[in-house]
């Protein structure tokens, strides 16, 4: 068979079409390209995003923030030493980008000025960490991302 430039084209069309298809089934069945959204109520969460801006708002103008530190028993969480840490009520959300398996919340109950996370919940790595709390009917939020 001879060889024409109407024949190369064919095959290129169709070695090209075959490599999308090969790359098509192959990200649709192997585990190891799973990829989801960052959360599962993305959309809603969306909806919510102003509501958030405005608590972060609200953190800046505090004179003293959450800050964080690593201990050996695990995460530690201090509120600001400004505030009745009795009255501060809200959520913790650790976010684990590489494992939703690994997220977790936690409600915020203070018999103490801080929190401590459990060490043995944490894995070494990133983490997100997201800390939305009120005081006095006053919202407040504090986001970061932090390495353990």
């Amino acid at each position: 068979m001879k060889m024409n430039w109407g024949t190369g084209i064919v095959l290129a069309f169709i070695g090209f079409i075959s490599f999308i298809m090969y790359f098509i089934v192959t990200m649709n069945v192997n585990s190891k390209y799973d990829h989801d959204l960052v959360t599962e109520n993305y959309y809603a969460e969306e909806l919510n995003y102003q509501k958030d801006i405005d608590k972060l708002r609200n953190a800046k103008t505090l004179s003293e923030n959450i800050s964080y530190k690593r201990i050996t028993e695990g995460l530690v969480i201090y509120f600001p030493s400004n505030v009745d840490f009795k009255k501060i009520t809200g959520k913790v959300f650790l976010y684990r980008p590489s494992n939703k398996q690994l997220d977790f919340d936690t409600a915020i109950s203070l018999s103490k000025p801080y929190l401590l996370i459990p060490d043995n919940r944490l894995v070494d790595g990133r983490w997100n960490i997201k800390i939305d709390w009120q005081y006095n009917n006053q919202s407040y939020l504090f986001k970061e991302t932090i390495n353990y």
